[in-house]
C-alpha cells in the first residue's frame, strides 16, 4: 500500500510538471506572437506617419475604425497604437519582420546586440510582456541599460510596479555598489552574483520623518519601517518576504534580538538587517557575524543557503568597511539610508509640516 501511494504521488507530480511546462510554453508562444503583432503594427504606423505627415488625430481615427471593424478586440486604443510605434522605433535597428504571413520577428543585425548574442537577445525579448517592454524603452535610453532591465524582468518575473521602482531607484547604476564580502564568503559564483545584485548601496526611507535629530534612534526608525513595511519591501525588491522585527534567537539560554528579518525567495536564504542611526563602526560586523551564525544553526532549514546580513547605517566610509570585512567568514554588506529629513531643502519645504496638516484637517 505504501508503494502504491508513493507511485501515485510520483505520477501526480509528473503530470503536474507536464501541465505547468505546457502552460508555460503556450504562454511564451502567445506572448511572442503578440509582440510580433504589436511590432508589425508599430512599423506600419511609423512608416506611414513619416511619409504622409499625419496630424495628431489620425491615430485616434484609426483606433476608432479598428474598434468598429473588430468589435470586442482589446489593445488597440489610440494610446496603445502610439506605444506600438515607439516599440518599433526603439528596436528597428536590431529587429526586422519576416515577409511571411506569420510576421515573425527576426534579429538581423550583427552577431550580438550589446553584450548579448543574437540568440540570447531573441530569447530574452520574447519573454517580456509588452507593458514591461514599453516601460523600459520609454524610461531608459541606453542600450546596455535597457538590456539589463529586461534581463532583470525576465529573471525575477517582475511586475510593472516592481520594474517602475527598479528604474526610479536607478538600480542599473547602483547594482553591485554595496560594499560586501560576498566573493570571499560565498563559494558558488552564480549565487554570489545573485547576492551582489540583490542589494543596493543606499535605501531611501522617505516615509521616515523625524523632525528632531536628537530623537532619532534605531528603534524609532525600525518602528517606522515596520509601519510602512510594504514600501520597505518595494525598496528591497519583489523577492523579499518579511518575517518579523526584533526577531528572537536563543543561544544556550541567552536571548538575542535581530532588528529586521526577511527571507529572499530568489537567494533562498534568510536576510538579517541591523539598523544604526550613526556612522558605520567596525564592531558592528562582529555582532552581525554572531547573529548569522545563530540563524544558520538555529533557524535556517537544511535546503536553504547560508544567511546574509546587511548593516543599514546613516553614514559609512568605504575604506573602513573594506578593512573591517577582512577575515570575516559570514556574507555581509553595509548600506546607508536617507530619511525625509535628508532630502534637499527645496523638497522638504514643498511638503506641509505637522502643524499645517493639522490645520488643514481641522478646516476640512
Amino acid at each position: 500500500m505504501i508503494n502504491n501511494n508513493f507511485e501515485h504521488s510520483d505520477l501526480v507530480r509528473q503530470i503536474k510538471d507536464a501541465v505547468l511546462k505546457s502552460r508555460y510554453i503556450a504562454a511564451s508562444l502567445a506572448n511572442r506572437e503578440l509582440l510580433s503583432l504589436y511590432y508589425y503594427v508599430g512599423r506600419m504606423i511609423s512608416e506611414r506617419s513619416g511619409k504622409e505627415k499625419w496630424g495628431s488625430k489620425v491615430i485616434d481615427k484609426i483606433s476608432n475604425d479598428l474598434q468598429s471593424e473588430l468589435p470586442g478586440v482589446r489593445g488597440f486604443s489610440a494610446s496603445n497604437l502610439k506605444k506600438m510605434r515607439v516599440f518599433y522605433e526603439a528596436w528597428n535597428e536590431y529587429i526586422k519582420i519576416s515577409s511571411s504571413s506569420t510576421n515573425q520577428l527576426l534579429i538581423t543585425h550583427n552577431d550580438s546586440i550589446g553584450s548579448l548574442s543574437k540568440n540570447q537577445f531573441q530569447d530574452l525579448f520574447s519573454k517580456i510582456g509588452f507593458t514591461v517592454h514599453f516601460l523600459v524603452i520609454s524610461q531608459v535610453k541606453a542600450l546596455e541599460e535597457r538590456l539589463f532591465y529586461l534581463q532583470l524582468a525576465a529573471s525575477k518575473a517582475l511586475t510593472v510596479d516592481s520594474m517602475k521602482y527598479y528604474i526610479k531607484s536607478d538600480f542599473y547604476n547602483k547594482k553591485g555598489a554595496l560594499p560586501n564580502n560576498f566573493v570571499n564568503t560565498i563559494d558558488e559564483s552564480a549565487y554570489c552574483q545573485k547576492a551582489v545584485l540583490s542589494f543596493k548601496d543606499e535605501y531611501l526611507l522617505d516615509y521616515v520623518n523625524i523632525e528632531d535629530p536628537d530623537e532619532e534612534d534605531e528603534r524609532i526608525i525600525e518602528n517606522e519601517i515596520v509601519r510602512n513595511i510594504k514600501k520597505f519591501i518595494m525598496s528591497l525588491g519583489s523577492d523579499f518576504t518579511f518575517i518579523g522585527n526584533q526577531y528572537r534567537v536563543v543561544v544556550d539560554e541567552d536571548e538575542f534580538f535581530i532588528d529586521l528579518l526577511f527571507f529572499n525567495r530568489d537567494l533562498q536564504c534568510l536576510v538579517a538587517f541591523e539598523l544604526k542611526k550613526g556612522k558605520f563602526k567596525p564592531e558592528y560586523l562582529g555582532k552581525m557575524n554572531f547573529y548569522l551564525s545563530a540563524l544558520d544553526d538555529c533557524v535556517k532549514k537544511a535546503h536553504e543557503n547560508p544567511s546574509i546580513g546587511i548593516i543599514l547605517c546613516k553614514e559609512k566610509n568605504n575604506k573602513i568597511v573594506e578593512f573591517a570585512f577582512r577575515d570575516t567568514n559570514k556574507p555581509m554588506g553595509v548600506a546607508t539610508f536617507k530619511t525625509i529629513r535628508d532630502l534637499p531643502e527645496e523638497y522638504r519645504k514643498a511638503l506641509p509640516n505637522e502643524e499645517d496638516l493639522k490645520k488643514l484637517m481641522n478646516e476640512n
